[in-house]
């Protein structure tokens, strides 16, 4: 029987207030909470609350054989406590029901593994051990499958994953690395003895997440039934279809108005009714699958644009920079945080966002159009200028702080006019 593995990303990131050269000293907030309330809430109106409702739905008129999976950031859940806790109720009723799993990431949706050339693995440790706490407390759940920001993964990471006890761990199915191999098989890292792979398949997943509306496309209108046939078609050999996307493509990306919604009420019926097909969660299929090979990935990997590298975050100098500096900053942020002042280094973490270094590419070819419908800002540019004058500003804060100081704005005279070239 081959397993149809649903898995949505569920993260909304916390934009910066648009600093200026002559904000920095002048204790400005560094997030745009405006902007972030207004967007939590139209995202929770339009996805979250209308979604997690058909999902709710759907299990319960399958009598549960529809089954899927969620990993929420730590950034999107605070979010929820705070503008939408009605969103954040709905997917506590979906764990009630036992027919999904909460997957885990590190609390910030960072690029904590790839945090320096080797990867400060520590704030990575720190980070996905503090998502486990939150979701233990939230949802009175011990996840046992990990998926690293935006699937970013190598050997390294997987290893860590492993050390850190999950079973589980969700990859890209990514051509060059998988050569002739299916991403439909199960998987074993290199260097790991117990962590099972399971990747997603990019073509199906994409047919959902990013082609569905688009009148272009010759499949237009994609409807549940022909997509069901598709997956029928499968190697009966396959042991899983991993259909990974954000959850935000259900009425956010994709209006309700395509009918992708429907779509997703509709879809379990079909696929359901040929009984060689079923829905499993990661960590079932993980269960009940042994490895087929080892995999090895020694070049970090990814799920983002047609690279599925790192290039969406970390290709221009812009980026690189950016990344490079908030990463300089955290052995001070680190110890300000044991001399008594943690707020410094919560506010290193939510600066270490992956969105705000994804904000500044510059990709010119079709993946443009995709970071260009994300970001908030102006251009690249201005991305970079705003984020910069942030960290100088957090910089000053926690030099102050260290000095044993209690006030802000002293470090003025230190300031730098940032220009992006």
């Amino acid at each position: 029987m081959t397993a149809i593995v649903f898995y949505f990303q569920v993260h909304q990131p916390n934009r910066l207030n648009r600093l200026r050269f002559e904000d920095v000293g002048a204790g400005r907030e560094y997030f745009d909470d405006t902007l972030n309330k207004l967007i939590a809430e139209r995202v929770a109106e339009r996805c979250y609350l209308a979604m997690n409702e058909l999902i709710g739905e759907v299990i319960a008129d399958t009598g549960g054989r529809f089954r899927c999976s969620f990993a929420l950031s730590g950034t999107l859940l605070t979010q929820l406590e705070r503008w939408a806790p009605k969103a954040l109720d709905s997917f506590a009723a979906l764990a009630r029901t036992g027919a999904v799993e909460f997957v885990c990431e590190t609390g910030y949706h960072s690029l904590a593994a790839v945090g320096k050339p080797a990867g400060d693995m520590q704030e990575f440790v720190d980070q996905v051990e503090e998502q486990q706490k939150r979701l233990k407390e939230l949802f009175g759940l011990a996840p046992t499958t990990f998926r690293n920001t935006e699937l970013i993964l190598d050997n390294r990471i997987a290893k860590t994953v492993e050390d850190l006890g999950f079973d589980c761990l969700l990859g890209e199915g990514v051509d060059r690395l998988l050569e002739w191999r299916s991403p439909r098989r199960v998987y074993r890292p290199k260097g790991c003895t117990r962590l099972k792979l399971l990747l997603r398949d990019y073509l199906f997943s994409d047919d959902i997440a990013f082609r569905f509306s688009n009148r272009q496309w010759p499949e237009y209108p994609l409807r549940a039934e022909r997509y069901a046939e598709w997956l029928h078609r499968a190697d009966p050999e396959d042991a899983f279809i991993g259909l990974f996307m954000d959850y935000e493509t259900f009425g956010e990306h994709q209006n309700k108005s395509t009918g992708i919604l429907e779509f997703m009420r509709h879809l379990p019926r079909f696929v359901l009714a040929d009984e060689r097909f079923s829905f499993r969660t990661p960590a079932e299929v993980a269960a009940s699958h042994e490895p087929v090979a080892e995999l090895d990935i020694p070049h970090t990997i990814s799920w983002a644009d047609k690279e599925r590298d790192l290039s969406a975050w970390l290709e221009n100098d812009l980026q690189k920079d950016a990344h490079a500096r908030l990463y300089q900053l955290l052995p001070r942020a680190r110890a300000a945080a044991a001399s008594g002042r943690p707020e410094f280094l919560a506010l290193w973490r939510k600066l270490s966002t992956s969105d705000h270094v994804y904000y500044m590419s510059t990709k010119w070819h079709s993946d443009g159009d995709v970071h260009e419908y994300f970001t908030p800002y102006d251009s690249p540019h201005d991305s970079f200028i705003i984020f910069m004058h942030v960290l100088d500003d957090l910089s000053a804060r926690i030099d102050d702080a260290l000095a044993g100081g209690r006030t802000l704005g002293r470090h003025s005279n230190t300031k730098k006019k940032r220009t992006a070239t």
